[in-house]
Protein backbone atom coordinates (compact mmCIF):
# COMPACT_ATOMS: atom_id res chain seq x y z
CA UNK A 1 0.00 0.00 0.00
CA UNK A 2 1.68 3.51 -1.30
CA UNK A 3 1.09 6.08 1.22
CA UNK A 4 1.33 9.93 -0.22
CA UNK A 5 4.24 11.75 1.31
CA UNK A 6 4.00 14.25 3.93
CA UNK A 7 6.77 16.31 2.61
CA UNK A 8 5.58 19.17 0.27
CA UNK A 9 8.90 20.26 -1.81
CA UNK A 10 8.73 23.41 -3.72
CA UNK A 11 12.01 25.46 -5.40
CA UNK A 12 11.92 29.16 -4.70
CA UNK A 13 14.72 31.09 -6.43
CA UNK A 14 17.14 27.64 -6.58
CA UNK A 15 16.71 26.72 -3.10
CA UNK A 16 14.59 23.61 -2.07
CA UNK A 17 11.81 24.65 0.58
CA UNK A 18 10.53 21.41 2.18
CA UNK A 19 7.25 21.89 4.55
CA UNK A 20 6.13 19.08 6.95
CA UNK A 21 2.72 18.67 6.23
CA UNK A 22 2.00 16.44 9.54
CA UNK A 23 1.40 18.09 13.38
CA UNK A 24 4.13 15.48 14.68
CA UNK A 25 6.80 13.35 13.49
CA UNK A 26 6.99 10.47 15.71
CA UNK A 27 6.42 6.96 13.51
CA UNK A 28 9.41 5.24 13.27
CA UNK A 29 8.11 4.10 10.01
CA UNK A 30 6.98 7.80 9.11
CA UNK A 31 10.37 9.22 9.88
CA UNK A 32 12.30 6.81 7.62
CA UNK A 33 10.42 7.46 4.80
CA UNK A 34 10.96 11.14 5.22
CA UNK A 35 14.43 10.76 5.46
CA UNK A 36 14.88 8.74 2.49
CA UNK A 37 12.93 11.71 0.70
CA UNK A 38 15.17 14.38 2.09
CA UNK A 39 18.31 11.97 1.61
CA UNK A 40 17.33 12.11 -2.13
CA UNK A 41 17.18 15.38 -2.12
CA UNK A 42 20.63 16.14 -1.46
CA UNK A 43 21.93 12.79 -2.88
CA UNK A 44 20.43 12.45 -5.65
CA UNK A 45 19.23 16.05 -6.95
CA UNK A 46 22.74 17.94 -5.47
CA UNK A 47 20.20 20.22 -3.86
CA UNK A 48 22.60 22.53 -1.60
CA UNK A 49 20.30 25.61 0.02
CA UNK A 50 17.96 23.29 1.68
CA UNK A 51 14.94 25.24 3.99
CA UNK A 52 13.02 23.15 6.12
CA UNK A 53 9.67 24.56 7.03
CA UNK A 54 8.73 23.18 10.59
CA UNK A 55 5.23 25.28 10.98
CA UNK A 56 2.83 22.82 11.56
CA UNK A 57 4.72 20.30 13.53
CA UNK A 58 3.91 19.99 17.13
CA UNK A 59 5.57 16.97 18.11
CA UNK A 60 9.51 15.54 17.20
CA UNK A 61 10.67 12.33 18.39
CA UNK A 62 14.62 11.87 18.99
CA UNK A 63 15.01 9.79 16.06
CA UNK A 64 13.38 12.42 13.72
CA UNK A 65 15.98 14.83 15.10
CA UNK A 66 18.82 12.20 14.18
CA UNK A 67 17.10 12.40 10.24
CA UNK A 68 17.93 16.25 10.22
CA UNK A 69 21.11 15.75 11.86
CA UNK A 70 21.82 12.90 9.23
CA UNK A 71 20.76 15.42 6.52
CA UNK A 72 23.21 18.02 7.88
CA UNK A 73 26.01 15.94 7.27
CA UNK A 74 24.76 14.57 3.82
CA UNK A 75 24.39 18.45 3.01
CA UNK A 76 27.75 19.41 4.08
CA UNK A 77 29.35 16.77 1.78
CA UNK A 78 28.42 18.74 -0.79
CA UNK A 79 29.29 21.55 0.17
CA UNK A 80 25.45 22.74 0.95
CA UNK A 81 23.44 23.85 4.15
CA UNK A 82 19.91 22.89 6.01
CA UNK A 83 17.96 25.98 7.73
CA UNK A 84 14.97 25.76 9.52
CA UNK A 85 12.03 27.84 10.31
CA UNK A 86 8.32 27.85 11.76
CA UNK A 87 9.69 26.16 14.53
CA UNK A 88 7.51 26.45 17.71
CA UNK A 89 9.12 27.87 21.39
CA UNK A 90 8.25 24.60 22.37
CA UNK A 91 9.62 22.28 19.95
CA UNK A 92 13.09 25.17 20.14
CA UNK A 93 13.72 24.15 23.64
CA UNK A 94 14.12 20.48 22.77
CA UNK A 95 17.19 21.59 20.25
CA UNK A 96 18.50 24.28 22.64
CA UNK A 97 18.34 21.51 25.51
CA UNK A 98 20.66 18.97 23.35
CA UNK A 99 22.73 22.01 22.08
CA UNK A 100 21.76 20.80 18.91
CA UNK A 101 20.91 24.55 18.21
CA UNK A 102 24.70 25.11 17.68
CA UNK A 103 24.43 23.41 14.56
CA UNK A 104 21.29 24.49 12.75
CA UNK A 105 20.52 28.13 11.97
CA UNK A 106 16.88 28.17 12.69
CA UNK A 107 14.71 31.31 11.12
CA UNK A 108 10.80 33.05 12.00
CA UNK A 109 9.80 31.31 8.56
CA UNK A 110 10.17 30.71 5.39
CA UNK A 111 10.72 34.39 4.21
CA UNK A 112 13.89 35.14 6.75
CA UNK A 113 15.37 31.75 5.26
CA UNK A 114 15.19 32.50 1.94
CA UNK A 115 16.56 35.87 2.77
CA UNK A 116 19.46 34.59 4.38
CA UNK A 117 20.26 32.88 1.03
CA UNK A 118 19.50 35.79 -0.69
CA UNK A 119 16.30 35.10 -2.08
CA UNK A 120 14.03 37.85 -2.01
CA UNK A 121 10.47 38.50 -2.73
CA UNK A 122 9.37 34.92 -1.48
CA UNK A 123 5.99 34.23 -0.27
Amino acid sequence: MAESSQLMVQVVGGVTVVSFDTNNILDAIQIQRMGEELYRLVDEQDRRQVVLDFGKVKMLSSQAIGMLLNLRKKSQAIKGQVLLCGIRPDLHKVFKITQIDKLFKFFDGEKEALASLGVHGAS
